[in-house]
């Protein structure tokens, strides 16, 4: 492994996927504006140099990168080289880009290895067979059309400027890449199932080349239990039964350490025992009813849009949570990082993964050709992580777009994943789901209750979107709520904001009781976390200062909800 003191964002991409041999590519590459976007049609991929610079993996309307040019860019080129020796050669040379947005063409020599569509999900190519002894250039394109209808692009502004809920565009690279080196016969990829009931842990991994399998999982660094299989054609499966239990807590954590070993290859990973139900009107957790009292999280940074500054930055959001009372969060229209999971699977700290669909035109049928490779690939790199516990491929759709693409995608998930719950459409339209959630910004508490109050005694509540969704009977939450504004001279909030410090918090705990003390809601979902560019209804602002003592929202979130009485 080779790294920089200097070098930015220089720690493991994945540590549920680590192996030792690999080199991180993170810092300063050759960088390039393809306005016209015909730049491979003059072999820019042949150009010895780029006369720019950007920092990677900071895109270039971020300040961190260097460039800071927030205007469209249809295309950008990337440029660096790498030294490989001789006995790397002899290995698999995988390279590895986190994402990049959206379209992505990567060259080694010159030569077209592969490409990526998706702005939001992690990919690689073996480069082996491009790579020559001594210096190798890496050239990177990447094609971005935010206003494309058929591109998902979240919450980045189809126009020049931000607005509304619309902020700064993602161009191009914007998580880690790096090199790894593997062993002809190597482990490809693994599926960790965990039964907390009979203490046991399912290991089902892909295979390249001959060998056994070895599997050793950890607690606390001490070995607790191993095994050995071969494998069927491409796949091992191996169970692990396991003499020691300890539980995958929320607000605790408690990972096992996990060893895969494959003839020369070993990759570190690490699993969370728990499980999830769904029991009336209760989600529960390790067979315990458990409130979620989660926050929405849109992962934008003031300096790095997309891309946290750091790793603690990264930690910081889940601990800046944490403090103000919250459990858990809705990872809000963008696919987060794998060491923001990391944490959260460290930290006990409940996570909704969703995909950014805003952008794309569900009422467009071929939007599903495009939207359902993405999140499959989504739902197949974060499947192993404990913190997740539920997905929500899309937010905020209605009757005009086409259901059937929210059933096929639902059906999909559940075929992928079938023990975690699958909101289909957070809000609205609800067409085929596991949980009916509504969104609902009433400022005023005695309304807000009314809402829901003869939900309670088993009549209908409140929802905006009635005439074009039924209600089933399922688990029900309201997943987007408050989004109290405070300064917001040059900015905007839900509703009119409150005139003086003790009026917000009255509105705000007023909101909030009315959930926790409601006898069929499993969780709320409070908008939001943190302040993003003019938006100002954040627990936090921007750059992550508190507006009010954080033991206030701490005070009222956690007290005893409704639903965890027994």
């Amino acid at each position: 492994m080779r790294v920089f003191d200097d070098m930015p964002r220089s720690e493991h991409p994945n540590p549920q996927w680590k192996r030792e041999t690999y080199r991180i590519l993170n810092g300063v590459w050759e960088f390039a504006f393809d306005f016209s976007n015909s730049g491979a049609a003059q072999d820019w991929q042949h150009k010895p140099f780029f006369d720019q610079q950007i920092i990677v993996p900071f895109c270039p309307e971020s300040k961190l990168s260097g460039i800071r040019f927030t205007d469209f860019m249809p295309a950008v080129w990337y440029r660096r080289t790498i030294d490989c020796t001789e006995t790397e050669l002899q290995n698999r040379v995988i390279l590895h880009v986190g994402a990049a947005d959206y379209l992505t063409t990567v060259y080694v020599n010159g030569e077209e290895v592969g490409k990526h569509e998706g702005g939001y999900t992690s990919f690689a190519f073996d480069i082996t067979q491009y790579l020559n002894a001594g210096e190798n250039a890496v050239t990177i394109r990447c094609q971005d059309d935010t206003r494309d209808p058929l591109i998902c692009s979240g919450k980045q502004s189809d126009q020049f400027a931000s607005y509304a809920c619309m902020y700064t565009r993602t161009t191009g690279i914007w998580q880690s890449v790096w090199l790894e080196y593997l062993p002809q016969n190597h482990i490809v990829s693994a599926k960790i199932d965990t039964d907390p009931e009979n203490a046991r842990v399912h290991i089902r991994a892909q295979i390249a080349g001959a060998g056994t399998l070895t599997a050793a999982a950890f607690w606390e660094g001490a070995c607790v239990q191993s095994g050995v299989a071969s494998p069927c054609g491409d796949i091992v499966t191996l169970t692990l039964d396991l003499p020691e239990l300890h539980l995958w807590e929320v607000g605790k954590g408690g990972l096992y350490d996990l060893k895969l070993t494959f003839g020369e290859d070993t990759v570190q990973s690490y699993f969370g025992m728990r499980s999830l139900k769904l029991d009336g009107y209760k989600f529960l957790i390790n067979g315990r009813s458990v409130f979620q009292r989660l926050v929405l999280d849109q992962g934008f940074y003031p300096d790095g849009i997309y891309t946290a500054p750091s790793d603690k930055a990264l930690e910081l959001d889940i601990l800046l949570s944490m403090q103000a009372g919250f459990n858990g969060a809705r990872l809000h229209e963008k696919v987060f990082e794998p060491r923001f999971l990391y944490h959260a699977d460290r930290l006990g700290y409940l996570c909704w993964g969703e995909f950014p669909n805003w952008g794309g035109e569900t009422s467009r049928p071929e939007l599903l050709a495009k939207f359902l490779p993405q999140w499959c690939e989504a739902l197949e790199r974060d499947y192993n992580h404990p913190s997740i516990i539920g997905w929500c491929p899309f937010n905020e759709t209605n009757d005009r777009q086409v259901r059937s693409t929210l059933q096929i995608v639902y059906e999909t998930t559940k075929l992928l994943d079938p023990a975690r719950p699958c909101i289909d459409a957070s809000g609205y339209v609800h067409v085929k789901t596991d949980i009916f959630c509504t969104h609902e910004y009433c400022q005023n508490p005695e309304q807000f209750a009314a809402y829901y109050a003869d939900f309670a005694d088993g009549g209908s509540f409140f929802d905006c979107s009635a005439r074009q969704q039924t209600y089933g009977g399922q688990p029900m939450f309201v997943s987007e709520y408050g989004g109290i504004g405070w300064d917001v001279s040059d900015g905007w909030g839900y509703g009119d904001a409150p005139k003086t410090e003790e009026a917000y918090k009255a509105r705000y705990k007023g909101l909030t009781d009315v959930l926790l003390d409601h006898p069929k809601m499993f969780a709320f979902c409070y908008t939001q976390l943190t302040d993003v560019e003019q938006e100002r209804n954040g627990v936090y602002t921007y750059d992550r200062k508190p507006k009010f003592d954080p033991a206030f929202f701490r005070a009222v979130n956690t007290r005893k909800a409704k639903m965890e009485e027994d």
